[in-house]
């Protein structure tokens, strides 16, 4: 069917190759959300709480930070597939074995914790592999629906639909239950994964080189790339800004100003994960603005003043309608960031600065989760989410000003 005739969002999907591509996230997605209620009620099965909880959160959050670098490496000198194939062949091992050891009643709390660590590892090859393995699939004008979906799904799937089937197992079996219901689908996204056809690794023809070294051009790339300093550097100030008060504070202020409890979190987690699907397809369904990243900034930054209304909220469903204002703007500049890496980083380097968006994006979120408890009690968590809902404003400000992106985007347009 002639390109004209399809709608922008719908573009990737004429090739079979990205049909077969987004069925495998699709399931490796539901994976994700069914180890997500699965952990959680194995701890409560076991007997632990909150702290218990945390250690295998943080677990799983170190085990994909400290190889991240590696992965990125990794993915710009093997093939792609290869490396997704392996991701999931280890997904659906640890999966086996933790089903096999809840649904037996041999499991402990450092059993989960190993395998938090492990699948967290695994992760920390997966982001980089894909994200360089899309545009070797996709022409440049396909790239911004094929993100624009992806961004609706995965908070449709991994948020909403993959935890709440996951828990229907669970309340009608056990916590084990669920977790062998996610290495099935981590073995259907193997098996669709292997009938995506390969690609060769579009390296820059040079000898191949130590691993250090490479991850080294990489830093030297992102430093000498004025753009990507002053973006990555919002975004690092951004996430230890609002991270925090919205995983850690936001929950105790339903309760304690709202009078709420788990449902009416749940329901303004939904209406944040709802948000962030609506403002992926918008994206996606729009072609590449010409102030590409003022508009993905700005966004980015104008995204999180609807923490204002939630720290004078007085009723949940404006805490609700608040958050699916910040999913939409949060989500929607994602589109527009992962198609921009794909367009203007070479090709040979896109999987290990992949790599260090990641890494460099979520640096400071440990210590962000880990003041926001103190910093709420010290100034009240009204106060916590007006400072979260302003610094990124005027921070946008900054990073559009000193990394002169108005003139970076007019000198590199990426017009369709």
């Amino acid at each position: 069917m002639p390109a004209r005739r399809v709608p922008r969002v719908l573009l990737p999907f004429r090739r079979s190759s990205y049909r077969r591509l987004s069925a495998a996230l699709c399931f490796a997605l539901f994976t994700t959300g069914f180890w997500t209620v699965g952990q959680v009620w194995e701890v409560v099965r076991l007997g632990g709480g909150a702290s218990q909880l945390s250690f295998v959160a943080a677990a799983a959050s170190l085990g994909a930070l400290l190889p991240m670098l590696l992965g990125g490496a990794v993915a710009d000198r093997v093939a792609q597939k290869t490396i997704l194939l392996v991701v999931q062949t280890v997904h659906t091992v640890l999966l086996t074995a933790a089903a096999v050891l809840s649904l037996t009643d041999r499991m402990q709390l450092w059993h989960l914790v190993v395998i938090a660590f492990l699948g967290g590892t695994a992760v920390a090859f997966y982001f980089p592999a894909y994200s360089a393995w899309l545009p070797a699939l996709l022409a440049e004008d396909e790239l911004m629906a094929a993100n624009g979906f992806e961004g609706m799904v995965r908070p449709t799937i991994q948020q909403a639909a993959g935890p709440a089937l996951g828990s229907l197992v669970i309340s009608a079996f056990a916590p084990g239950a669920a977790m062998a219901v996610a290495a099935l689908t981590a073995f259907a996204a193997w098996c669709t994964f292997w009938t995506v056809p390969r690609t060769p690794v579009r390296g820059d023809g040079r000898p191949t080189r130590g691993v250090l070294a490479d991850i080294a051009e990489g830093f030297r790339y992102m430093l000498a790339t004025r753009w990507l300093v002053a973006s990555l550097a919002f975004a690092s100030l951004m996430v230890m800004v609002t991270m925090g008060p919205l995983q850690v504070v936001l929950p105790f202020l339903i309760k304690d100003r709202l009078g709420g409890g788990a449902e009416e979190h749940a329901l303004v987690l939904a209406a944040w994960g709802i948000g962030g699907a609506v403002g992926s397809l918008l994206m996606g369904s729009l072609r590449m603005p010409r102030r590409y990243l003022t508009t993905l900034i700005g966004l980015w930054g104008v995204a999180c003043l609807p923490l204002l209304v939630v720290a004078a909220a007085t009723q949940i469903w404006v805490v609700a309608a608040a958050a699916f204002v910040v999913g939409a703007l949060f989500s929607s500049p994602m589109v527009l960031w992962g198609t921009l890496l794909q367009r203007r980083v070479p090709p040979q380097l896109l999987g290990r600065i992949t790599s260090l968006d990641f890494f460099v994006s979520i640096a400071f979120l440990p210590l962000s989760m880990a003041v926001a408890g103190p910093i709420s009690e010290a100034i009240g968590t009204q106060a916590t989410f007006v400072v979260a809902g302003t610094v990124p404003l005027v921070a946008a400000v900054v990073a559009i000003v000193l990394g002169r992106l108005p003139a970076d985007e007019v000198a590199h347009p990426l017009s369709d």
